[in-house]
């Protein structure tokens, strides 16, 4: 197989990981959304009626944990992800393309690491059968092993932004270096606000 091919089918596969990644983001926001409800609703009978529909706390911190961790993916793939620039701005192209691949490099090891121990968690969970000390008694082995397969979805993800970033460093494009892993610019960012803004004037409008 040629490299264009292979470069094709990488640039397919990062596109679908990010309309999953996205639709993963959706999903995690409606869950906390609906924990929202449930807490305020919670609030409200405690209140007004003099019961208590018991585990809302809990249940929003699965739903925290587990849209968190599902949302890291969109986030790497966004570049929305905080890094310090003070000296990254000043330095060569080619020198910040490098280190643009060592930072992807450093986040998959760590993300490895945490995935690798978080599944020990969830493992654990469930061969002990352990429940949480609530009135729900919730089996732990769900809500972590939910948690456990964002972070997987994010490892997956960040493999093949590696990969495809490697290419691209191989081959001398350092523009899709820089467009996969790099510091988004302010000017980026300015015509991504600029979008939102005639989204929101749109949405006003219709």
């Amino acid at each position: 197989m040629s490299s264009s091919p292979r470069t094709a089918l990488l640039a397919r596969l990062l596109r679908r990981a990010e309309s999953l990644s996205l639709g993963a983001v959706w999903f995690g926001g409606a869950l906390t959304l609906a924990s929202v409800f449930l807490i305020g609703f919670d609030v409200l009978a405690r209140k007004f009626l003099g019961f208590t529909t018991g585990g809302a706390d809990e249940l929003s911190g699965y739903v925290f944990a587990i849209s968190t961790s599902w949302s890291f993916a969109l986030v790497m793939l966004q570049r929305a992800n905080v890094r310090v620039d003070a000296l990254y701005l000043h330095l060569p192209v080619r020198v910040s393309a490098v280190l643009d691949w060592l930072s992807l490099v450093a986040l998959g090891v760590f993300m490895v690491f945490l995935t690798y121990y978080a599944f020990a968690v969830a493992q654990t969970s469930w061969e002990r059968h352990a429940a949480a000390n609530t009135p729900l008694a919730t089996p732990l082995w769900i809500p972590q092993t939910l948690w456990v397969m964002g972070l997987a979805w994010m490892c997956l993800v960040l493999a093949l932004m590696l990969i495809r970033a490697s290419v691209a460093l191989v081959t001398g494009d350092i523009a899709l270096v820089k467009e996969l892993c790099g510091v988004r610019s302010t000017q980026e960012e300015a015509e991504e606000e600029a979008i939102a803004g005639e989204r929101l004037v749109r949405g006003a409008a219709s």
